[in-house]
């Protein structure tokens, strides 16, 4: 396959528990297609709303492309993702029931066209995410030692 990977969120691996994935297309202008395709994107804080019927990707920041006019795109606009109305009434159900929520975990090329993965995600407590980085700590000691043997 032809698939380029432009970003990714790590913070939303630290925030959250990942759990299934979709690909989505998102709805973009001339501009931002063109700033994704130079890398210039940001998913820190990005996740998905679900609005009036459809899903929309908030807080990723695309930035203004060098060559567009003055009146170039906001770099923060909320943007429309493209998904089966199947697809989008399933995940509405589950976010809205379950306490889950929609992250944007990363942005890709896929034969040109830009594509998000969305994952369903819980949050963890902050006892949990100290848990995970203390046995990241312990894994890499213990894979030194035995290097050192």
């Amino acid at each position: 396959m032809n698939i380029k990977i432009v970003a990714t969120n790590k913070k939303a691996f630290h925030n959250y528990y990942i759990g299934e994935t979709w690909e989505a297309g998102i709805a973009l202008l001339g501009s931002e297609i063109k700033s994704i395709r130079n890398g210039q994107i940001s998913l820190g804080d990005a996740y998905v709303s679900p609005e009036k019927g459809q899903l929309y990707l908030l807080n990723a920041h695309i930035a203004r492309y060098e060559a567009s006019s003055y009146m170039g795109h906001d770099p923060m606009r909320p943007r429309k993702l493209l998904l089966h109305r199947k697809e989008i009434l399933n995940l509405t159900g589950k976010v809205g029931e379950k306490g889950l929520t929609l992250v944007a975990t990363k942005v890709y090329l896929k034969h040109g066209l830009a594509k998000v993965e969305i994952a369903l995600a819980k949050g963890k407590k902050l006892y949990d995410k100290r848990e995970v980085i203390t046995r990241r700590e312990n894994d890499r000691e213990m894979e030194r030692a035995l290097k050192n043997r």
